[in-house]
């Protein structure tokens, strides 16, 4: 559950760079939002491959 409460920070902490970016075309913004959408996706493909390992030892 620790990962799962890491992807709603990582989210939380984007949304200021991702109104920049598209609401005031902050091309800088554009990058950090681009980074963290990296970083969420590694995150998310961390917390799959737990959650199927959870689900074979079950």
């Amino acid at each position: 559950m620790k990962k799962f409460t890491e992807v709603k920070e990582l989210i939380a902490s984007l949304e200021a760079d991702a109104d920049k970016f598209y609401n005031k075309g902050n091309s800088a913004a554009g990058t950090r939002v681009r980074k963290g959408m990296q970083d969420l996706k590694n995150l998310a493909q961390s917390i799959r491959l737990e959650v199927q390992e959870a689900k074979n030892k079950a």
